[in-house]
């Protein structure tokens, strides 16, 4: 691939995903700086991978996977535990939320960054509307597991909204 191709198909790609990559970021992240750091090193992985992907997949997934992994990644060689400021929770950008208030969308969230990241990204997953066959593709988990761990991840998170 050119360069000229790969610029345009990077810069497509991201105009496409940007918000789920942002997404994907957020939920990883401790705090802004670090969630900058990590998205631009989300970015570099995916204009790194580009001459790599082969359309054995959609590009929305393959994107997701790079971000998760990235993420993954990220979050391994660093041990920290999620906490996040207030601050950062109102400069993080809200997507496409369907929540009625702008207090449950942030209490969502501030119940979902008390999860451990493995449960955080398949919450995020699914709160993308992602089935529960690409969630397990992505995730290398059975499909069974993944319907399991939602329902777990969902009452766990109902009991701490309590």
């Amino acid at each position: 691939m050119n360069t000229i191709n790969k610029d345009k198909e990077f810069e497509d790609a991201i105009n496409r995903f940007g918000g789920v990559i942002t997404r994907i970021c957020y939920y990883f992240s401790t705090d802004s700086e670090e969630f900058k750091d990590l998205r631009q090193e989300v970015f570099y992985n995916i204009w790194r991978g580009l001459d790599k992907f082969n359309n054995d997949s959609k590009l929305s997934t393959w994107i997701y996977r790079v971000s998760f992994n990235t993420c993954i990644s990220f979050r391994r060689k660093n041990k920290k535990i999620n906490k996040v400021s207030v601050q950062t929770l109102i400069d993080m950008p809200e997507g496409e939320a369907h929540y009625s208030t702008k207090e449950e969308y942030k209490m969502l969230h501030e119940l979902i960054l008390q999860l451990r990241f493995e449960e955080r990204a398949i919450i995020l997953m699914w709160l993308d509307e992602m089935s529960y066959d690409e969630i397990s593709q992505l995730t290398g988990l059975n499909r069974n597991t993944v319907a399991v761990k939602i329902k777990r991840i969902k009452e766990k998170l109902i009991k701490m909204g309590r």
